[in-house]
């Protein structure tokens, strides 16, 4: 679905950025800008500016940024799609129904009967919870200490003993068959026989993270087989990228999520005050679930089972938060079994105090190894040492692999010296590291170079976005030809034009980024981090710097890239060069 720049353009600038986050955050104006709590990170003081100049925002904190698509697409967890219409109805724009491709409207049509079919069905489960034949599941359910209020926040409902009730009340309601077997709720045989999906069972709702149902878990009453069944995958639920209890979880103030096995360990912990608590659902934890945690918190507490399936459940989870640059911490629930048990027997203080004992991820692996190895005799020790040194090896910055050598060291009571030394050699004995010198180009030293260049280009569209006097010296020295082509590139050309009209928004550059991934990565490009510098100064040799750095890193790439037989192209790299050592002679005047 694509909408023209004049009509995204219409709704940002009739939705003041101001007046959208003061619904969700409380701001109070200091001079020019308005300042509150932000709502993406746990903080006490305010760092969460809105400039209604500039129609931005920025934390100081998190450096969360962007125009108010991104606020809504970052707070919401909406598309951009999704955004724009929010916003279109909050100003009463009227988005033209021509914009969508045939393919494009039948999609949107489809998603929007099956988020119809799942709520009509959610609805008709509680309700069947309700009636007399659901008297036992609803039993089951107060058996397990639930609350009337946590059934009711969960929308927990019942599907009958009949296979075909749910298919017959949402033919009732109108829905065709093949809608409602693309909702994943019915099976057809060779026969064209219809079957519910569920039948007397518990049914959990799975919610998106806008709190719409696109799924389902049902617990099967009794003893039939499986015991768990979950919603198949359909054009709306994809249980590799949701979680159940996000659309609550994230609304909690705590800096981290509790993440749990199963349904019940969620709502048991969200009922005891733990309303941070979510689930994978019925699957082990992937990428997708790490970086869709990655947009709430930075930090995660593992409540898996104390058997060995959860703690095997946790071993694998551990590095895949950790790729995500998630820090990650195990809690172990013994002498229970899950968290649902837990607090049952012993309480929410008691669970408290297990989550101040949560153990380091990858210390709660070794203790784990240990199981493993004989420590008393020194062949095991030796042996396990070995182990734990390899395992070192795979943090790459060396201030972190040298915090975990020492936490190492200190709890196997071995010397610190003697294990970095080990890891040395170990390094060295599986190919991560070289004893006499390193390779001349690797490619960790490429990425290395190539991210600190985006980095210097971020930093320079900041400048110049922030303050048209920098733009107006360095203007007869850069273009946006300097920049890195892709993204980079195309904001810098937007920033360039609006200086040439004499319109400078990045709010509205930002529009012209509809893809998620880009609209955020454009929106980090107006905020990247400037270490502190104290003095005019010292602003003034850093930005200098920088434009040296960028100019040089453009040179280079068009020498790389220049056919011999070029000969206007030489010309035009002879004439940077002379640029080149123009900037090195410039003052640049920060005010």
């Amino acid at each position: 679905m694509y909408y023209s720049d004049e009509v995204i353009e219409e709704v940002r600038s009739k939705n003041d950025i101001v007046d959208v986050i003061s619904g969700y955050v409380r701001l109070q104006k200091k001079g020019r800008d308005y300042f509150g709590l932000c709502p993406f990170h746990n903080e006490k003081s305010p760092s969460f500016s809105v400039s209604r100049q500039k129609q931005m925002y920025y934390c100081f904190g998190c450096g969360a940024g962007g125009n108010v698509f991104t606020f809504l697409m970052e707070y919401e967890n909406y598309s951009f799609a999704e955004a724009l219409k929010f916003l279109a109805d909050r100003a009463g724009v009227e988005l033209p129904r021509q914009e969508f491709s045939r393919e494009a409207k039948e999609r949107a049509d489809t998603r929007a009967v099956l988020l119809e079919i799942n709520k009509l069905a959610a609805q008709y489960y509680y309700v069947q919870l309700k009636n007399v034949q659901g008297e036992h599941a609803l039993s089951y359910l107060k058996n397990r200490e639930l609350s009337d209020d946590t059934i009711r926040a969960f929308g927990l409902g019942y599907s009958n003993k009949y296979s075909d009730d749910l298919y017959r009340y949402l033919k009732s309601r109108g829905y065709q068959t093949d809608m409602i077997s693309k909702a994943g709720l019915i099976s057809v045989d060779e026969k064209q026989s219809v079957y519910d999906k569920f039948w007397n069972r518990v049914m959990f709702p799975i919610m998106d993270v806008n709190s719409r149902v696109i799924g389902f878990g049902g617990r099967v009453m009794g003893d039939g087989k499986p015991k768990y069944l979950n919603s198949p995958e359909t054009m709306i639920f994809d249980k590799s990228r949701n979680l159940y209890g996000l659309n609550r979880a994230r609304s909690s103030k705590k800096p981290y999520f509790l993440l749990c096995e199963g349904y019940m360990d969620v709502i048991s912990l969200h009922q005891a005050g733990f309303t941070n608590a979510v689930a994978s659902l019925g699957t082990a934890l992937t990428p997708g679930h790490a970086s869709l945690i990655k947009r709430y918190v930075k930090e995660v507490y593992l409540t898996y089972d104390s058997d060995g399936a959860g703690t095997k459940a946790a071993l694998r989870a551990v590095p895949i938060l950790k790729e995500a640059g998630i820090t990650a911490r195990v809690i172990r629930m013994e002498p229970y079994k899950d968290p649902d048990e837990f607090i049952k027997n012993l309480g929410a203080e008691a669970f408290e105090e297990r989550i101040g004992k949560a153990r380091n991820g990858f210390m709660f692996a070794l203790e784990i190894l240990e199981q493993d190895y004989d420590l008393r005799s020194p062949e095991g020790k030796t042996d396990f040492m070995r182990e734990a040194a390899r395992r070192l090896t795979e943090f790459e910055e060396e201030i972190e692999r040298n915090n975990y050598i020492e936490a190492v060291a200190q709890a196997y009571h071995v010397g610190y010296e003697d294990l970095r030394k080990l890891v040395v050699r170990e390094a060295v004995r599986t190919g991560l590291a070289s004893p006499v010198q390193r390779p001349k180009s690797g490619s960790v030293r490429s990425e290395g170079k190539k991210d600190g260049i985006a980095t210097s280009q971020k930093i320079l569209l900041t400048w110049l976005i922030e303050d048209e006097s920098i733009f107006r010296q360095i203007e007869p020295y850069i273009s946006p030809e300097d920049f890195s082509e892709g993204l980079l590139r195309t904001v810098a050309g937007l920033v360039y034009e609006q200086y040439g009209t004499g319109e400078v928004n990045p709010a509205k550059i930002m529009n012209h980024f509809t893809d998620e991934e880009e609209h955020r990565e454009a929106a980090s490009l107006f905020h990247t981090k400037i270490r502190e510098l104290t003095t005019q100064r010292e602003q003034e040799k850093a930005l200098k710097e920088t434009i040296i750095r960028v100019k040089s890193h453009s040179i280079d790439e068009a020498a790389r890239n220049l056919a011999p037989s070029d000969m206007a192209g030489l010309q035009r790299l002879m004439n940077a060069k002379r640029e080149l050592q123009d900037i090195q002679k410039l003052h640049i005047s920060v005010n």
